[in-house]
């Protein structure tokens, strides 16, 4: 049974961290002279026992009232709220060190649920929260979120080891400066100047290692000529990068620094900040892009003239993939985004806005008859613009959607993992440039369309309103699209991270016997490539990831008398949860693989025959070129929820550019540098409770939930709560409080509408993510685990659509 000392509370704290000191016998005997003897000795052993070092780590996630976040102190840990990091840093400085009893003063704050239970049961509420002197609660202003990069992956061609040594800058003006090296690799290195200097990009100067030159020597050459690459500056320190500037192929102080670089990179660390930043970039884009909810369309040029060639879909924007095809499930997205359309796209990208588009599909005999019209094309008559759209709104299959055209850069088909020239060869698939037929296919594909249809209930009936009596039948089928004969062929890609294929796969069923350490299994494949298989056994298999198995095939056997398909060495790739599904790849080990060599001709021999499987692409790769591109070009910002204990937290934001206006304003909100605040679109308690409910019961299959935020910023009010306000749609029930709401906010200051869409997240693709995070955790254990802890929290992904162009436009018909 343990003793309880919360009597001698007053002595333990007196006493906290002096036990080493030489008074701490006798001050101790005099302070507790009126204690038991036996007392006295067991209350010294515990505050000797609280002394003692601790090495456990705390996680108060969901075990206290407060937002936890991550604390590091002495190359540890831990997950705490603002009132135990105070009460941890009070008691280390009391303890001099991380001791049993800064854990146990950490996990015992007042605001622990386990402690206040303790003190409602036992009645003796401390004083702090009692009823009546409950201090007064004020709104949260600050929901600080840090902002990361999708696609701006910099792979660094060599390590960089941190590496502070004294060295001297002779400048442009040849003015010498001191300053202090913070990392250095073989052809750069980075300094800082506690003063700014006057310095610039690609400005040439001279860098002299005092602090190696006093242990090492470099030969009659000590001073090295280096170029700046870029500048940085933080408070007043101000950060240079520099490149080296060689002028013999034989240099001395570079084989130098190679060889101390690998022989010291493990006691002074490599700077993993480029891959640390790339990782958690890259794992946030892996949530996002498969739960896109806007469908990217890339345009290809032909003779002056644009037409749709390739779609990404995802779960998500299936529905609206679905909408533009015809009876015969032909594709129409020609309709939607035809050669002219594209054309005042590009004029309407000028002004950095996006083009609406209204459309219905009219059935007869059969067939589907698409009609649809932008913004633009109606603006030239006022009058028809509010029939058409109160026409096509009056039926079932109306539609609006937002169109935002891109320019598409082939370069960023290819998005490298960082410092991909330490991968093991087992992962080299992982970071294959494009093939030179898909560069071939992007140069013909010079922009991107996004397509987001932001239909619901509340646009359906607030665009009825308008009035189509005595529409002219002629001016309307103008709008209406012909059918083609030969429409243009649109390939569907699916945003994919788990699909790693590299050939051409075909759906071929045959039976397969599987052998592995005498033990058999009979199967039959589901697909096959050149050099993989798919098989489904009829019984599970106590299989794992790694492990050689023996394939053969009987009856592709009685058909090939020039292949042995008996004992074929394969390795499982994948294994299902039942243990009967396998996804395997040829084992070669010393001679040329006879399945491989058998299924190339038989692929070569039989390629209009084979059936390929729903995720094959024309080109392998092809997916993930456009993928990457489109990673570069998403400019919708992402919130993502992560688990928190038994709460969740939104800490971060994801898109390929933060120059997006809602960004800006919740930038300008924020009181902590290079973070944002997520004020403006979390501060609305019921949409936070509604969406806390609802993430707990979704799962990642389900269609996404949406809700629309009308956002009202002021821009004289220096207080953010009242500055700001923010109403969902349900709130706002009539069409006339929408437009009070928008017109005061418009004249106070700046309106926003948000349409937001929360998705339930996938379980990350670790083998994508793996390579970064393996070398991260050979370099800083700690980071490395703390990262991948980070990635598994994900839970949901928001994403959050300005759509203030369209609600505003929507607003002003309904005035006419």
């Amino acid at each position: 049974m343990t003793k309880d000392f919360s009597q001698y509370s007053s002595i333990i704290e007196r006493f906290r961290g002096q036990v080493n000191q030489s008074e701490f016998e006798a001050n101790f005997t005099h302070a507790t002279k009126s204690i038991a003897k036996t007392e006295r000795f067991l209350l010294k052993m515990e505050i000797k026992r609280l002394a003692q070092p601790c090495t456990r780590l705390i996680d108060l996630r969901g075990h206290v009232d407060g937002e936890c976040k991550a604390y590091e102190h002495d190359k540890r840990t831990h997950f705490l709220d603002d009132i135990a990091i105070k009460v941890y840093q009070d008691n280390v400085s009391a303890y001099g060190s991380y001791t049993f009893g800064v854990y146990e003063a950490v996990n015992n704050t007042e605001n622990n649920f386990r402690v206040i239970y303790q003190r409602e049961k036992s009645g003796d509420l401390a004083p702090a929260i009692t009823k009546q002197n409950k201090p007064k609660v004020f709104e949260k202003l600050q929901y600080p979120a840090k902002f990361y990069q999708f696609g701006n992956y910099a792979d660094r061609k060599e390590e960089r080891m941190n590496f502070a040594i004294p060295i001297l800058i002779t400048l442009t003006n040849d003015i010498t400066i001191e300053a202090t090296s913070s990392d250095i690799s073989v052809h750069g290195c980075r300094f800082k100047f506690n003063e700014p200097q006057k310095i610039a990009v690609d400005d040439v100067i001279q860098i002299e290692f005092t602090g190696l030159t006093q242990d090492f020597q470099f030969g009659q050459q000590s001073i090295f000529e280096y170029q700046v690459k870029n500048l940085e500056h933080e408070d007043n320190i101000q950060f240079i990068g520099v490149q080296r500037l060689l002028d013999k192929p034989k240099d001395g102080f570079k084989q130098f620094l190679a060889g101390y670089i690998q022989g010291n990179k493990r006691r002074y660390k490599i700077n993993l900040d480029n891959t640390i930043a790339a990782l958690q970039a890259r794992s946030l884009e892996q949530f996002t892009l498969p739960k896109s909810n806007e469908l990217p369309i890339f345009m290809e040029a032909s003779a002056g003239e644009y037409a749709p060639r390739y779609a990404l879909t995802s779960n998500n924007n299936q529905s609206t993939y679905q909408y533009w095809q015809d009876e015969l499930k032909h594709n129409t997205l020609h309709c939607l985004v035809s050669s002219s359309r594209v054309e005042r796209l590009l004029r309407a990208a000028k002004l950095g806005r996006s083009l609406t588009v209204y459309s219905f599909i009219h059935q007869s005999k059969g067939k589907s008859y698409f009609y649809t019209a932008d913004e633009k094309q109606l603006s030239q008559d006022k009058g028809f613009m509010n029939q058409f759209i109160g026409f096509a709104a009056s039926k079932p299959s109306f539609a609006v959607t937002l169109l935002t055209i891109l320019s598409l850069d082939k370069a960023k088909a290819y998005s490298p993992l960082t410092l991909a020239n330490t991968l093991p060869k087992k992962d080299e698939y992982l970071n294959l440039p494009p093939s030179e037929d898909i560069e071939q296919r992007l140069s013909r594909t010079p922009y991107v369309v996004v397509a987001l249809d932001i239909t619901d209930e509340q646009i359906r009936q607030e665009y009825a309103q308008l009035s189509f009596e005595d529409i002219q039948t002629s001016k309307l089928k103008s709008f209406g699209h012909i059918r083609l004969t030969s429409p243009p062929v649109v390939d569907e890609l699916g945003i994919n991270y788990r699909n790693q294929r590299i050939e051409p796969r075909f759906v071929y069923k045959t039976p397969v016997e599987v052998e592995a350490d005498g033990v058999n299994w009979i199967g039959k494949s589901q697909d096959f490539s050149v050099s993989g298989l798919k098989v489904h056994l009829e019984k599970s298999a106590v299989l794992t990831k790694g492990e050689i198995v023996n394939v053969s095939f009987p009856n592709l056997q009685k058909i090939t008398s020039s292949f042995e398909l008996k004992s074929l060495p394969y390795e499982v790739m994948r294994i299902n949860k039942k243990k009967n599904i396998l996804n395997l790849r040829v084992h070669v080990e010393k001679h040329q693989h006879i399945g491989r060599a058998f299924f190339k001709v038989l692929i070569e021999k039989n390629k209009d025959k084979l059936t390929k499987d729903e995720y094959a692409d024309m080109n392998p790769g092809l997916s993930k070129a456009l993928r990457s591109i489109y990673a570069h070009t998403l400019n919708v910002p992402s919130l993502f929820i992560q688990t928190s204990g038994s709460r969740y937290k939104i800490e971060s934001i994801g898109s390929s550019s933060n120059q997006l206006p809602l960004l800006n304003q919740m930038k300008a909100l924020s009181d902590r540098p290079n973070h944002y605040n997520l004020y403006p679109l979390l501060n609305n308690q019921q949409a936070i409770s509604l969406m806390s409910n609802t993430l707990k019961k979704l799962q990642s299959g389900d269609a996404p939930i949406t809700d629309t935020l009308y956002i009202s910023i002021k821009h004289e009010s220096e207080l953010i709560d009242s500055a700001v306000t923010t109403k969902l749609a349900s709130e706002l029930k009539t069409t006339k409080l929408r437009k009070m709401f928008i017109d005061k906010a418009l004249n106070n200051g700046r309106f926003y509408c948000i349409l937001v869409k929360l998705s339930r997240t996938d379980e990350p693709d670790m083998e994508h993510l793996n390579p970064e995070l393996s070398y991260i955790g050979s370099y800083a254990i700690h980071r490395g685990k703390q990262i991948e802890q980070e990635i598994w929290s994900v839970a949901g992904v928001i994403q959050c659509f300005d759509i203030t162009q369209e609600v505003i436009l929507r607003h002003q018909l309904l005035l006419q």
